[in-house]
């Protein structure tokens, strides 16, 4: 309580005399008057802070909420007295009271919440010394309040957010005060507090921001510390993101102790995990900066990780780890690059070294540390490093995976015995030392792209198959896939589930090619068969998602040519859904299309494909080659082909449109696929002779397919 009374009550020497002389007075007040007198004297007697519990329960116990209640809501004071005088009292109490953590979360002081919110705006004179202890004393309510469990909530309902911010704008008597709340309050529930004072919030960052931009004195530094509390969970307006570039770029540019450095470093890496490299200029001088951010992050790295015995800093760290996925962003992109060719080479040599380091600091990892999030962090960088870059640091890395398979798959066991495999699509915060999810984090999903590389070549994917990293992939995809599965909210999931999926089949299909015998001998390929082949059909009916269906499809077919001797593949009603799906997938990828001036059509991608053909082409050629392969292996798949009349509206298709505008590797795929339904199945062949297939053979010079229907 802002009071400027001398202290009356000495704990030590138990009560004080004044004090209970005016307690007494306000117990025997007879009306408005006297109490109010009363409670002018009690209110001059104590200062909140200098009594003791008991003795404020004894003054909350004599005065109530009753007359305090009065006094906030009068709009009549005696006379004589400023307007303001009887709120300040009521103030003043609350203030007394609220130091008691129960009363703070008392019904009686949280329904005050939107009045007192309405004090810190209210207009005045600033000199007035009775209007800045209310002030004072209304800080101190919501301050209590705030820290209460439930109090944050309570706050933000009742409007103090916006009053908090358009104190702060307003500058005048206590808006630092204001702006320590609303730290207080966004980094206790910042969803809540942008979701009901957007605006009000945007504009103290645009202040905040551009403060920061003009200041040359050590508050740039407190403000780097602030100003990331305040970026929003949306979009970042584009004036705040230049005064923070430009700020920051002062700030990098100059020499630094770790002290000044750590807290923009924290900042820039906010901004990139916000906004990627949107935030930096194009041009000379934003290729410069990123250049500067990326090298002092991957130097902070090493001098953290590479001594051994030092205390890491892992807030730091962590924030150098967003600003190295950064560089490793632009360093492998092709197009609008803020980065020029020599710097991408400077950079990726001294991002080289810096991962060299965090694996050293992965290899010192023990058991008792697996769960932390600074070692989830170090993975995850080292994630982005290896789904751009396997060739360097090959020893090192062949070193480390049989870690990495133990460390995906003791965070995968953790996950799975929550029984809530939502949490597997939850991401880790930035900083370790923001509240996160309790899980310890989905691993895989980030070391899914480095795998798919690194099961391409003969000695890491050895290790990965010795590690056990195959049946952790299978039980992985299984789970995944069934967060897609009717019964789940698919509209929550973000897009890495199903790229998480995707990965997956890749890395499944290297293993196809490059070790067969795996999926031959391994139980889990049988299971993930079986799951591919009940998903496929209704997969290929869904809107938005072909990618996936053609991994699926294309990784279920050269499976099938493995696993044809399988029980479950010999025309049973799973295995012939699946092939009837995966003929949808292969048949509707082109359409014959009239061209102007021309009387015949030429080939065409449907409209379904044609967007993503670049992503899907490879797979529906190395799908219709696997369709091939199946059709000797499995006797009854050529009578299904021929009932889904596929061979006769392929041979309609190629008889309708020009065969210039068949490519040569298309009519090569057809044709391989014509070729042995027609060798496999008498029915077929007299299916195609009667659509003109000889003829069709003829024009595209299908000496294979054109052979094999001239025989009997």
């Amino acid at each position: 309580m802002a009071s400027d009374c001398e202290p009356a009550l000495n704990q030590a020497e138990g009560r004080n005399p004044t004090l209970e002389r005016y307690l007494g007075a306000l117990r025997e007040a007879k009306n408005d008057s006297e109490q109010f007198a009363a409670l002018l004297l009690v209110t001059k007697a104590v200062k909140a802070g200098d009594i003791d519990a008991k003795t404020r329960r004894r003054i909350f116990d004599a005065v109530g909420f009753t007359f305090p209640n009065r006094l906030l809501t009068s709009k009549e004071a005696p006379d004589g007295c400023p307007d303001h005088v009887l709120r300040a009292l009521g103030v003043a109490l609350l203030a007394c009271f609220c130091s008691d953590p129960e009363l703070a979360a008392h019904p009686q002081v949280l329904n005050k919440i939107p009045i007192l919110s309405t004090f810190l705006t209210a207009r005045g004179d600033p000199d007035d010394a009775a209007r800045r202890s209310m002030i004072d004393d209304t800080y101190q309510c919501l301050t209590a309040v705030a820290g209460t469990p439930r109090g944050p909530r309570h706050l933000i309902a009742g409007g103090t957010v916006s009053a908090l911010c358009q104190a702060y704008l307003g500058h005048g008597y206590g808006f630092d005060q204001a702006l320590a709340l609303l730290v207080g309050l966004l980094a206790a529930a910042e969803t809540q507090c942008w979701k009901e004072a957007e605006p009000d919030l945007l504009a103290v960052l645009r202040g905040l921001s551009e403060d920061f931009q003009k200041a040359e004195d050590a508050s740039k530094f407190e403000l780097c510390q602030l100003l990331p509390l305040f970026l929003p969970p949306t979009t970042v307006p584009s004036e705040c993101l230049r005064d923070l570039q430009a700020g920051l770029a002062r700030i990098l540019g100059s020499k630094l102790s770790s002290w000044q450095r750590n807290p923009a470093l924290k900042l820039a890496a906010r901004l990139a995990h916000a906004c990627g490299s949107d935030w930096i200029p194009a041009g000379n001088s934003g290729s410069k900066f990123l250049a500067l951010l990326v090298n002092l992050a991957c130097v902070e790295v090493r001098l953290a990780l590479e001594e051994t015995g030092t205390e890491v800093k892992e807030d730091v760290v962590t924030a150098c780890y967003a600003l190295m996925e950064l560089g490793i962003q632009e360093c492998t992109r092709c197009e609008q690059s803020l980065l020029k060719e020599p710097q991408k080479v400077q950079l990726v040599s001294i991002m080289k070294e810096a991962i060299g380091a965090v694996i050293h600091y992965l290899q010192q990892v023990g058991s008792e540390k697996q769960k932390e999030p600074f070692v989830f962090a170090s993975v995850r960088i080292l994630g982005a490093w290896l789904a751009e870059e396997t060739s360097s640091l090959r020893k090192e890395v062949c070193q480390l995976l049989p870690f990495l398979v133990r460390y995906a798959k003791t965070l995968y066991e953790e996950a799975e015995e929550t029984n809530d495999l939502s949490q597997q699509v939850a991401t880790l915060a930035i900083s370790p030392t923001t509240p996160g999810p309790t899980w310890p984090g989905d691993a895989l999903r980030l070391l899914l792209p480095g795998w798919c590389h690194l099961t391409v070549e003969d000695g890491p994917r050895e290790i990965l198959i010795k590690e056990g990293a195959p049946s952790l992939l299978c039980k992985y995809f299984l789970q995944q896939w069934e967060l897609t599965s009717p019964g789940h909210d698919t509209s929550v999931l973000p897009d890495s589930v199903e790229i998480s999926l995707q990965t997956c089949c890749h890395i499944f299909l290297n293993l196809v090619v490059t070790a067969p015998g795996l999926i031959k001998r391994d139980a889990c390929f049988t299971s993930l068969m079986n799951t591919l082949m009940t998903s496929l059909p209704a997969l290929v009916q869904q809107q938005g998602r072909l990618l996936l269906a053609a991994n699926v499809a294309t990784l279920g077919l050269l499976m099938a040519r493995l696993l044809s001797t399988s029980p479950a593949l010999q025309g049973t009603p799973a295995s012939r859904g699946f092939f009837a799906a995966a003929i949808l997938f292969l048949s509707q990828s082109h359409v014959a299309r009239a061209t102007p001036g021309s009387d015949q059509a030429v080939l065409a991608l449907s409209s379904d494909y044609e967007g993503i053909w670049a992503d899907l082409q490879e797979l529906w050629f190395l799908g219709m080659q696997a369709f091939t392969g199946c059709v000797p292996l499995l006797p009854w798949l050529a009578p299904a082909a021929l009932r889904s009349r596929w061979p006769q509206e392929l041979l309609q298709l190629l008889g309708s449109v020009s065969p210039n505008s068949v490519k040569p590797e298309m009519v090569a795929a057809y044709q391989g696929v014509l070729v042995e339904l027609a060798r496999a199945n008498r029915l077929c062949r007299e299916a195609m002779r009667l659509q003109a297939g000889e003829e069709t053979a003829s024009h595209y010079r299908m000496a294979a397919l054109e052979q094999c229907l001239s025989e009997p």
